[in-house]
């Protein structure tokens, strides 16, 4: 399909689902910063609908769309996905979203579309590509250091490495970056195509990209916080962001 022809690309940005109280409708939800970092970046960005009861519906967004950027939010995929079961301590599972994003990935990966995932959103797309995830990192990974670090998100808590000849590292063009990490969990076995580009001092996988994609980035830190405060930061969205208008062209 012909895309319309428009001044700046349209990245369609993953939701959370939330509800304002007991037996209150659900609610999709999106954190501004997500939207800010890619409009900044010169990109259109539309939040979109979690649908799961339509595949045909699901192609067609994506159709109409130069990009995909897969967001974090407080919940974990459940470790089906991926052919474990689940430990004591897996957190929160919201099923439908993981099946909306899972599925909205692999549409995006046949048409070779950008793709760019924050936190959680990295963790989708190993698991798309048949990954898997550590459950628990503090459980299931000796000697690892805190890795939930909310309480400096706008800051950067910890330093990763950045793999040289790497995408990731042509882009932000250092060896090191300061991040701010959220997470419990992280990638274990690499999906198909996958490299590691940054991992933590304790050898947590920190990022990851496709060798066989023109550009599939996860990050599992939150760069849309530091973008005010780090160039590097803003350069990941600059990179997608470009990518996605060469994707219209």
């Amino acid at each position: 399909m012909k895309k319309n022809r428009r001044s700046a690309p349209l990245i369609g940005i993953t939701p959370d689902v939330a509800a304002t109280g007991d037996n209150a409708e659900p609610l999709i939800v999106l954190q501004e910063r997500y939207a800010r970092a890619i409009q900044q970046a010169g990109a259109i960005p539309l939040v979109l609908p979690i649908i799961i009861s339509s595949r045909v519906a699901v192609r067609r967004i994506v159709e109409r769309l130069d990009g995909v950027a897969v967001s974090g939010g407080n919940f974990d995929i459940h470790p089906k996905y991926y052919g474990e079961r689940a430990i004591q301590r897996l957190g929160n599972i919201r099923e439908e979203r993981t099946e909306f994003e899972l599925g909205l990935i692999s549409l995006a990966l046949k048409r070779d579309m950008p793709l760019l995932g924050v936190c959680g959103g990295a963790q989708a797309i190993n698991v798309a590509l048949g990954g898997s995830l550590y459950q628990d990192i503090r459980s299931q990974v000796a000697g690892a250091a805190e890795h939930e670090q909310g309480h400096l998100k706008d800051r950067g808590g910890h330093a990763v490495n950045i793999v040289a000849g790497t995408k990731l590292r042509r882009i932000v063009g250092r060896e090191c970056l300061e991040v701010n990490t959220t997470h419990h969990q992280s990638v274990k076995k690499l999906g198909k195509g996958l490299i590691v580009n940054a991992a933590a001092a304790d050898r947590v996988i920190e990022g990851i990209e496709s060798q066989g994609h023109s550009f599939v980035l996860g990050v599992q830190w939150h760069p849309e916080f530091l973008v005010h405060r780090d160039r590097a930061q803003k350069k990941i969205f600059a990179a997608f962001v470009s990518a996605c208008r060469s994707e219209r062209r």
